[in-house]
């Protein structure tokens, strides 16, 4: 990206994109109209609503996000806004026109500033805002006079370009109450040092899901978790609403799903109503800035579906600033078997070189029924079902991943007189008979495979009857393994655990049905 579009040391737009703020190119702001009288337009109790339309057309390579400066006068007690844009046909293979649309206050759009007021990305065509409510993906509270900015986002653009309306309404009145957040509490009743379940990336109304965060609560309480993360898609204004929803039997904790233009990551674990800006390519640098900031709130930075084959969707920023990796996502697919082999790469890199390794997460990123809450989600080894506790086992890896709560799973490793489980490392000499051993249950007929640096050393079936419960023991040592991790894999539909699958022909495996992250193995 050319100097002039990047970002400036105070954190203003420079360049092309303070061009289009200022409405001196191609796209630019047109006033159209003003309803009611325009020597009103500033009076400090106006009687009329005023309403502004903005209109522009934007070309291919436009920049990222396009600010609409709105003067806001004193005595406004709600901005309304609506939008619309055309979608002219494209040929096939052609990206036709998509365009996000956001809001930010007098107090300016600089990146990572305080001036953020909401998004909706693509998933509103309307939205308002007032000092008690505003529509869910923003933020109430009062509206000050001064310039704000509808952020439009065209993340595509058809060759013929984007033209686009944006309406907005001034309403004016004495200011309602303030809103009062109620953020969740930072623990539950949980068990002590135990193992407990959680799905990290889910969506509600507040982005582009379409459940109320109470449906979300009910379906995490269904699909027997012991708690969740609330990632809404750039935006933390789900974050005041989940204090009733959680109780002594679930955690909720905040986050966000940071959608930037080069991948998506999840930010776990935030401050209640903690804001992580998305603006940004990986080209502008600004990535670990903003891991630094969910770090000092004592939160964890995971890429999100590193392999979703959508636009703006692979993750391209690097793992070198990441705590984790969602390598399983949803359904399972192809992606995810890309996700777990660039995994699986690393964490045999890392542990040759003496590194620290990237613990391996999976999410069921559910937005919709039928998307099912849970499936998959995390089984943790934490001290307590506490904020705190919950990250620090994620970050740890001390976690495995089940498709649903109907899966039980123990793994361990044995060596010299000592023992080590998921996510921890075993000691012992070189040569010195190491037995590993796994316990599962919830996978009828399904097949196990023990994995190490060296590839998959050991492979056997669970029972197909019943439950599928089934120990599996095999032998090694920290000489010949690195590391050792399992995989449940459910046979395939043909109910043989041989090449080829529905997937595609290339996939040796049926679908997951468990995966660990690693056992260490070090030599004295």
């Amino acid at each position: 990206m050319p100097d002039s579009q990047l970002p400036s040391t105070d954190g203003t737009l420079p360049g092309r994109r303070a061009v289009l703020r200022t409405g001196l190119a191609t796209g630019a702001v047109a006033a159209v109209g003003l309803a009611g009288s325009a020597g009103r337009a500033h009076a400090e109790t106006p009687s009329d609503d005023q309403v502004l339309t903005l209109t522009g057309r934007l070309l291919t390579g436009a920049p990222d996000f396009v600010y609409l400066p709105v003067e806001v006068p004193r005595g406004v007690r709600e901005i309304a806004v609506s939008y619309c844009y055309d979608r002219p046909a494209v040929p096939p293979g052609t990206p036709g026109n998509s365009c996000d649309i956001g809001i930010f206050d007098e107090r300016g759009t600089a990146l990572g500033g305080d001036g953020f007021r909401g998004w909706s990305g693509g998933f509103r065509t309307e939205f308002s805002l007032s000092r008690e409510a505003a529509t869910p993906g923003y933020l109430p509270g009062p509206i000050n006079p001064g310039t704000w900015h509808v952020v439009l986002g065209p993340y595509q653009v058809a060759p013929v370009g984007l033209t686009y309306t944006v309406q907005v309404t001034l309403r004016f009145g004495a200011p309602g109450p303030a809103f009062t957040p109620a953020y969740p509490p930072e623990r539950a009743r949980g068990r002590g040092r135990a193992w407990y379940r959680g799905d990290c990336h889910l969506h509600t109304v507040h982005s582009d899901g379409r459940r109320l965060p109470a449906e979300v609560a009910a379906g995490a309480r269904a699909a027997g978790l012991d708690f969740i993360v609330s990632t809404d898609h750039n935006t933390s204004s789900s974050h005041g609403s989940w204090g009733p929803l959680a109780g002594p039997d679930l955690l909720i904790v905040p986050g966000e799903e940071v959608t930037t233009r080069n991948g998506h990551w999840l930010a776990l674990g935030l401050t209640p109503g903690q804001f992580v800006d998305w603006r940004y390519r990986a080209r502008d640098e600004q990535f670990p800035r903003f891991a630094r900031q969910v770090h000092r709130s004592g939160g964890l930075v995971v890429a999100a579906h590193p392999y979703c084959p959508y636009v703006a969707c692979q993750w391209k920023f690097g793992y070198q600033d990441a705590d984790g990796v969602e390598v399983w996502n949803g359904p399972w697919t192809y992606d995810d078997e890309s996700a777990v082999d660039t995994w699986d790469a690393n964490l045999a890199t890392a542990l040759r070189e003496g590194r620290n390794w990237l613990p391996a997460l999976g999410n069921s990123d559910a937005h919709s029924a039928p998307q099912v809450i849970g499936a998959p989600h995390n089984v943790v080894l934490a001290d307590d079902l506490h904020r705190t506790a919950i990250l620090a086992g994620l970050r740890a890896g001390r976690s495995w991943i089940a498709e649903s709560a109907a899966v039980q799973l123990e793994f361990t490793a044995t060596g010299h007189g000592r023992q080590a489980g998921i996510g921890e490392r075993l000691t012992v000499p070189a040569d010195a008979p190491v037995d590993i051993r796994l316990a599962v249950s919830g996978v009828p007929n399904g097949t196990v495979r023990l994995i190490t640096d060296e590839g998959q050393l050991h492979q056997e079936s669970l029972p197909a009857t019943g439950t599928g419960t089934g120990t599996i023991t095999w032998r090694t040592t920290a000489s010949l393994a690195t590391y050792v991790r399992a995989e449940v894999r459910h046979p395939k539909p043909d109910g043989t655990p041989g090449k080829g699958n529905s997937m595609g022909p290339d996939l040796p495996w049926g679908p997951m049905a468990a995966l660990t992250n690693p056992i260490a193995l070090h030599v004295f």
